[in-house]
Parts: structure tokens; sequence; C-alpha cells
């Protein structure tokens, strides 16, 4: 399903937080949002999954006001992953999945067995499924975030939301996260900080500051030196990267240039015949 945000703002208390943004996810694409810090990014998506109202604009999933739709019916469309907190509540890791199924089940709640091959089938997917009976606080934070991933998962819904879903994992777990959201059947639309991740996994960047969209296109179009100097305020520089061909950032005031080669003069080189013979004939005239 696609994603339109159209000139969405959000005001929280007096301050513009986002001011006019239109961005749109197609259907079953993996989107990235970036930005600095306080750009905007988190509240943005917060105006998806309903827990913030734009004070102004829309917010469409399948061509339909997300807030136009009831809280359920909403659910059933939409799944989020959250950065990672402490946990509230002494759950299991099969019970934490198992409240993605609320919204599709009936008024009594009753568990039903499409709802535990929903979670069954998502703890395998997200990896997590050898730590299905222990406690959601006993883990660590890495852990926790492939237990919510696994949880939105368990939602069945054709959009997710995630927001800076790669922190608290470690080099390996962030590529991993990212393979599976690439290989999943669903419209992603992803806040992110890893500017090397997002051009490496996305199909499209939205590029966020003080509230407004800054940049967006496919990855080579939005990742160029002078964009990144206006978003985030440092220098830098890009490379392809060998093993992916897709694009490297670099941040450093300057692109290192590579040394010069020795001009013929002062060259270096293994010593010919005929400097072997004059130092042998020096030594034995001192």
């Amino acid at each position: 399903m696609k994603i339109e945000f159209n000139d969405v703002r959000v005001d929280l208390g007096s301050t513009r937080i986002v001011d006019g943004i239109d961005l749109t996810v197609p259907a079953g694409a993996l989107v990235g949002v970036l930005g600095p810090n306080g750009s905007g990014k988190t509240t943005l998506l917060k105006t998806l999954y309903r827990a913030i109202r734009p004070v102004a604009g829309t917010v469409a999933v399948d061509e339909q006001d997300v807030w136009a739709r009831s809280a359920r019916d909403s659910a059933r469309r939409t799944s989020v992953v959250l950065q990672d907190d402490n946990p509230e509540f002494a759950f299991t890791v099969r019970e934490t999945v198992q409240t993605a199924r609320v919204p599709h089940q009936g008024r009594w709640a009753r568990t039903t067995a499409q709802d535990r091959d929903a979670v069954g089938d998502a703890l395998r997917t997200a990896g997590v499924d050898h730590l299905a009976d222990r406690l959601l606080g006993t883990l660590s934070g890495g852990e926790r975030q492939r237990v919510y991933l696994a949880r939105a998962l368990a939602q069945q819904t054709p959009v997710m939301v995630l927001d800076e879903p790669t922190n608290h994992l470690d080099v390996r777990a962030q590529i991993e996260l990212l393979e599976l959201l690439r290989r999943l059947p669903l419209t992603v639309v992803a806040a992110l900080h890893d500017l090397n991740l997002a051009a490496a996994y996305c199909d499209h960047l939205y590029l966020v500051k003080a509230g407004r969209v800054v940049a967006s296109g496919p990855v080579a179009r939005v990742v160029q030196p002078a964009v990144l100097m206006e978003v985030y305020g440092v220098a830098s520089w890009c490379t392809t990267n060998p093993l992916t061909g897709r694009l490297a950032v670099h941040f450093g005031p300057a692109r290192p240039e590579p040394d010069p080669p020795p001009s013929t003069g002062s060259a270096v080189g293994p010593p010919s015949t005929g400097d072997i013979a004059r130092f042998t004939d020096e030594r034995h005239t001192r």
C-alpha cells in the first residue's frame, strides 16, 4: 500500500516541528527518512501511526486518511517498531509478540490457531524464537529490538513504520535487519541516522531539516556533498562501495588526495649494476 504525507504540519506547544512536509512511499518500497536530531523525523512518523495528530495536512495509507479510520482499523494496516526502551511489564517474549494480535481479535480477545501461527512465524523470522520464554526485561537492548520487530511482523500489516530500528544493534545485526526489511513484501518507511546503511538498502531517501524536506529522490541524487553540508553542516565525500556497488559516504574536511608519484630525478628503485660497482670502488679507495 502507498503512503502519502500531504503538506503535513505538526505543532508541539507553540513550536512548529513539522512544517509542510510532502512525502510519498510507493507500495512495496523501503524509504528512509534522515536528518539531524530534532529535525522532525520521529514526529512525522508519529502522524502515520496515529500517535500525534497533525494540525494541518493529511496522512494517507492506500489513499485513505489514517485519521478518518478507527484506531483498530488503522492498526490492521500499519505496524510500528519504536526505539527500544526499558520494558515496564514482566512479559515473556512470546507474550509481548502476542499483543500484536489484538487488532485482529474479536470482542473477547480469544487467541486462535491463526494467532498462534502468526506469532510463531514472526518469532522465527525475527530470529528470536529461541528466546520465546524469556522475560523481556532480561534481554539485551539488541535482543529486545528484534522482539519488537517480531511483534510488528505478527501484526501482519501491509505497512511497517520503524523509528531508528538499528539502535542497540551491532554491525552484523544492523545488516541482517535491513536485509530482512528488503525481503519483506511490505511498504516500509524508516527513520534512520546511518547514511551508509540508508544508501545501501533504501529505494528512496528524504532528508529533513527543521521540519522541512531539503532533498528527496533516489540515493545517488540525494547523497551529494553539497546536500549533506546543507543538512548536517559537515563536509563529506562519496565513493562507490566495491562490494555492493552502492554509494559510500565519508565525513571529513576534504577528500584525501593520493600521494603524487615520485619525480624521475628522485625515483627510488633497485640499484643498478653500475651503482654497485661505483659503491665498491669508493669503499676500496677510502
